[in-house]
């Protein structure tokens, strides 16, 4: 059950994560005008410095450069593998299913986005990643994300074992 749970995590986080990214990214070139691959600059920043976001920003809408983003998009999608192993290993212990799934993944995912926002963020000195793209933004982004792990964890059929009947020692399930 973990193995397979941790597995669907794993996947679920990572769908969650394209889902959000593209979001972000598609948010930048458009409405936030700051470029489309600026998101992966920004959290590559940490660890580069803020020039490829600069340059982003400035550059038009699709300025690129291929180490800065692929690094961003590692960063970003091992965060939320993270957070989607977490998620699928919690909705293994608790009573819920179906589309009360996707809203519990919703609600986890502002849970995410409050605790990277106030905690993980200020830490690595990023802590103004929320204010630059906007809170409103920020929000929907991790809706999304937690949505979508709802949805597929729920898809993927990770479920409470509480949900389960237990099998007796003959093999007959009981209620």
């Amino acid at each position: 059950m973990e193995r397979s749970t941790i597995t669907r995590g794993i996947v679920g986080g990572l769908v969650g994560g394209i889902v959000m990214a593209m979001f972000a990214m598609i948010a930048g070139a458009t409405y936030l005008g700051t470029g489309f691959f600026t998101p992966m600059y920004h959290i590559a920043a940490f660890l580069i410095g803020p020039e490829e976001m600069k340059s982003s920003m400035d550059g038009g809408t699709f300025y690129f450069s291929a180490g800065p983003a692929a690094l961003g998009m590692m960063i970003h999608m091992v965060t939320a593998i993270g957070w989607g192993v977490l998620f699928a290993l919690l909705v293994s212990r608790i009573r819920i299913g179906g589309a009360s799934l996707i809203l519990l993944g919703a609600i986890y995912g502002l849970a995410v986005m409050a605790f990277m926002s106030f905690i993980a963020l200020p830490i690595i000195g990023q802590g103004d990643m929320p204010t630059m793209v906007g809170w409103p933004t920020f929000s929907i982004e991790h809706v999304l994300y937690g949505a979508t792990l709802g949805a597929w964890l729920g898809l993927a059929g990770v479920r409470s074992r509480a949900l389960e009947p237990e099998i007796a020692a003959g093999g007959i399930p009981v209620r």
